[in-house]
């Protein structure tokens, strides 16, 4: 493994890295940053010299991982899954995670057809408990499809809960999502998962920084949430305890200068009190996918104004709709009070009166003129509003 200058010197450099290195070792990112992939490999892979911080211990147990590692194996299973790995300075590498500094990924295994690194530019995490609440998992898959209506990528890490609930959410609205695992790629976990990881593969991205076959501990899942953080462009948090390994997602893109956000619930939920332990701080409070593009879209994504819904008296202009709210609630009335408590000439009022009786909102009876039943619904709810 010498030549450095060797494109794949360094490609099966790293991928034997990846079989050595836990996700998330500073010590290990400090190496690669000062000696570069190739050398680094080539000291775990023949026995020396030893690198600096680290006990002799420890440097054995890397050694002796180095030593089981088979860089072009790896590659070749990969390659049969469908998988590949994509490395720092790639075309197809997410720029964003060298905010990462000596904790950025060594490489990530990626399953799926697009491109990392463009679907990246434009990503929400949704993340939050794994045994969550019906309106926890409600939430999870609105934001989820409304994410994805927008043309946004929903990220999560395919866990049971609020994880599972955000995927269907973008995959059922025919959406873009990516699931970040904290083990091989080619795997399923959790088991109960299998169906909804695989759909993922096949219509979005699984990637995760272990090499095939490998399995999740619990430290690789609260390192690979670094990843979701530095992936997105913000986190939005969708229930969780105050220990939940989604509030450490949430303070990783804190520190790393995202958006946080995060979907309040009941105030008497444990569920949802760490959810308002980071809204009682910087993060910022959202309840649907509008305001979550708002706040990490580009200028001009704003969302709607927030207003009560649209009733069918409100489409008409504003002439007719002084001429229907001056019609009693309840009987018949003469065109010229009609006018004289809309303000108009009868002339007006009763062109006004015809237009409305073609589109049900008004009939004739006798000399005057009362409210369908339709139009009774309609000015009610208006004058409730008032």
């Amino acid at each position: 493994m010498s030549g450095g200058d060797d494109p794949g010197d360094e490609l099966l450099a790293r991928v034997l890295l990846s079989r050595v290195l836990e996700p998330g070792d500073e010590v290990g990112g400090r190496w690669l940053r000062e000696l570069g992939a190739v050398e680094v490999a080539r000291r775990v892979r023949d026995g020396g010299p030893q690198l600096v911080g680290v006990t002799d211990k420890r440097w054995a147990g890397l050694l002796d991982r180095a030593g089981q590692a088979e860089p072009e194996r790896d590659l070749a299973v990969a390659q049969e899954a469908g998988m590949r790995f994509v490395a720092p300075g790639d075309g197809e590498w997410a720029r964003q995670l060298d905010d990462l500094g000596d904790a950025r990924p060594v490489g990530l295994w990626v399953r799926g057809h697009p491109s990392l690194r463009m679907w990246a530019l434009r990503s929400v995490a949704v993340v939050g408990a794994r045994a969550c609440t019906e309106y926890g998992a409600h939430m999870a898959a609105t934001l989820g499809a409304g994410l994805a209506e927008h043309g946004w990528v929903v990220v999560s890490g395919g866990a049971y809960g609020v994880d599972g609930a955000a995927h269907r959410g973008a995959l059922g609205a025919g959406g873009a999502t990516v699931a970040v695992l904290a083990c091989g790629v080619d795997r399923a976990y959790p088991r109960g998962h299998t169906e909804l990881i695989n759909r993922i593969a096949e219509q979005g991205l699984v990637i995760g920084e272990l090499p095939p076959g490998d399995h999740p501990t619990p430290s690789r899942f609260i390192v690979r949430n670094r990843v979701i953080a530095a992936l997105t462009r913000g986190t939005v948090v969708v229930e969780a305890a105050h220990r939940s390994g989604s509030l450490v997602t949430a303070r990783a893109a804190q520190r790393l200068g995202r958006h946080t956000m995060g979907v309040p619930g009941p105030a008497t939920s444990g569920l949802s009190a760490g959810v308002h332990e980071l809204l009682r701080g910087d993060a910022v409070l959202v309840t649907d996918a509008a305001e979550v593009v708002e706040l990490v879209g580009d200028m001009g994504e704003l969302a709607p104004d927030r207003r009560g819904p649209v009733l069918p008296r409100d489409l008409l202009a504003p002439a007719a709709r002084r001429v229907l709210a001056a019609l009693p609630g309840r009987g018949a009335a003469p065109p010229r009070e009609i006018a004289r408590g809309a303000q108009t000439t009868q002339d007006d009022a009763i062109a006004r009166l015809y237009e409305l009786r073609s589109l049900g909102y008004v009939e004739r009876h006798g000399d005057g003129w009362k409210l369908t039943r339709q139009a009774m619904i309609s000015v009610r709810g208006g004058r409730s509003r008032c």
